[in-house]
């Protein structure tokens, strides 16, 4: 799928989820509903690290296509070093590595871990990033050529602050879900594994499928392309994500979103 499709589908995850823990008893503050749905959104996009022409290459300018292009070389290292003899030949590593359940999981841990032993700086610097992404694919429209990138960075900054300084007010997120000393902001990698993870299922959905379960082999091949039957699949880009699927997780992220603050 497209950014902008990848990001909508991540802030709807977050807000079914919302919903879903509301539900059992355990429900989120809206500073954290809200916070989580960004994150997310962002997170969506995150996995395409390993494209040089995705959306994320242009988030930060020279430092995220340069890494893209490591992140890319990486991928197409593991992919050589670890296919079996099912797997295609391939030229480069687009949609293997960081577009698995594992990546997914260690990005998420990653996230928690460094929030809780980093300090509020630390915290920060995770909103900072994925509030550049959530804009770059939620407003793609308006956040495209380089011309903008300054405001979209000014703009994810002042965001990542305020959202920070109200997090931190007591009873409005901080400590959500992991309530014992020094667990403040440890849930904040599971929108970042939630977003992963729902990117590589709309990944699934296109003609090429995703390798989701790598390393687990499935039959030939560790890199198995998981996918529905080939006839429910779509082309990233065409008619059905964007007239169909994108009104489609508005819809879902909606009644998530008021499921989870309790209107229905």
């Amino acid at each position: 799928m497209m950014g902008p499709a990848h990001s909508l589908s991540g802030a709807a995850a977050w807000l079914g989820a919302g919903a879903a823990v509301a539900a059992a008893g355990h429900p989120m503050p809206w500073p954290v509903l809200l916070t989580g749905a960004l994150i997310s959104a962002g997170a969506a996009l995150a996995p395409d690290l390993d494209h040089k022409a995705a959306t994320i290459s242009r988030a930060f300018g020279p430092l995220s296509r340069w890494l893209c292009e490591i992140v890319d070389k990486l991928s197409y290292a593991v992919y050589k070093a670890t296919r079996k003899q099912g797997d295609a030949r391939r030229s480069g590593g687009h949609r293997t590595l960081t577009h698995t359940w594992l990546w997914a999981v260690l990005t998420g841990a990653g996230a928690s871990a460094l929030a809780v032993t980093g300090g509020r700086w630390a915290v920060l610097a995770i909103l900072f990033a994925h509030m550049v992404l959530a804009i770059e694919g939620l407003l793609w429209r308006a956040a495209r050529g380089s011309s903008s990138d300054v405001l979209v960075w000014l703009l994810a900054a002042t965001s990542a602050w305020i959202i920070a300084g109200t997090l931190d007010k007591p009873g409005n997120g901080s400590g959500w879900l992991f309530t014992e000393p020094g667990q403040q902001y440890l849930w904040l990698g599971l929108p970042i594994l939630l977003g992963a993870l729902v990117h590589d299922i709309g990944d699934a959905l296109t003609v090429s499928g995703c390798p989701i379960l790598w390393p687990i082999p499935i039959g030939r091949k560790r890199w198995y392309p998981l996918g529905p039957p080939k006839v429910m699949r779509f082309r990233a880009g065409s008619w059905i994500e964007l007239k169909v699927l994108m009104p489609v997780f508005m819809l879902l992220g909606g009644l998530g979103g008021a499921a989870a603050l309790g209107f229905i």
